[in-house]
């Protein structure tokens, strides 16, 4: 593991918390690094909306995005047995996982998954969602590995309970659907950001983040202004994807 790597998303998700508190960023930031930092070829996270039903919030691609939407459909998998018992739930094999998760394991395999650790979000006796980090080969993460992906679910726990105090907010409800309506705007906005360039959703999405941040707005707000067309990303082409970013803009690995 790359312990500068590691120091420097804690201090990045600090700097967030001071900055200002954009959610959704906040939270893609978080399935991104666990990418980078841990054994994992992808993450995504979901939170409990005001009924206590999961939603996707934030995925590291589309593929995982996909993925965590097939496990609240089917209502099954690991993301909602961490949640439901507030505990971690791993699986080393989903190619032996069909009895456990008769629907779920196939269709993680037909996305190129063959291995998952959801990790709880919690904070005492509440839970607030989950993140899952998926591996394209079999075998379990190490403990050192899972010990510092249970770290990053808990920042995002500590922060998100943070902004509902610093908001005076008496529940976290309404916080948490301000992150579940801001992801339905993003969605948008990213789908025809991608139809307008011809690129695909998830070159789209760095395009609208990497605009949010240059341009020091909320990533929700800026996808508001683009479908309501307050906003047309003058500029934006597919050669500025995360792919065509320069050396010193580029995400280490």
């Amino acid at each position: 593991m790359d312990g500068e790597l590691l120091s420097e998303t804690f201090v990045e998700l600090t700097d967030t918390l001071v900055a200002g508190f954009d959610v959704i960023d906040f939270l893609h930031v978080l399935t991104d690094r666990s990418v980078q930092l841990l054994d994992v070829s992808a993450a995504g996270l979901l939170l409990a909306d005001p009924r206590g039903e999961l939603r996707v919030v934030a995925a590291s691609s589309e593929a995982a995005r996909l993925l965590e939407l097939f496990q609240l459909q089917n209502d099954q998998g690991p993301c909602l047995d961490c949640f439901r018992s507030g505990r971690p739930v791993a699986c080393a094999d989903l190619a032996a996982a069909a009895t456990r998760w008769p629907r779920f394991a196939p269709a993680a395999r037909q996305a190129g998954f063959a291995a998952v650790q959801a990790l709880p979000m919690r904070l005492r006796e509440q839970v607030i969602g989950a993140l899952n980090l998926f591996r394209a080969g079999p075998g379990a993460l190490a403990p050192a590995e899972i010990r510092v992906g249970q770290a990053l679910a808990d920042v995002a726990t500590i922060s998100l309970l943070h902004e509902r105090s610093m908001r005076h907010s008496d529940t976290v409800n309404e916080q948490l659907q301000t992150a579940l309506n801001s992801r339905v705007i993003i969605e948008q906005a990213k789908g025809k950001l991608a139809e307008r360039l011809g690129v695909d959703t998830d070159q789209a999405f760095s395009l609208l983040r990497d605009r949010a941040r240059t341009s020091n707005r909320r990533l929700s707000d800026l996808a508001r202004a683009f479908v309501d067309g307050t906003e047309t990303l003058s500029g934006l082409n597919a050669s500025e994807t995360r792919a065509g970013l320069p050396a010193d803009r580029q995400p280490r690995q």
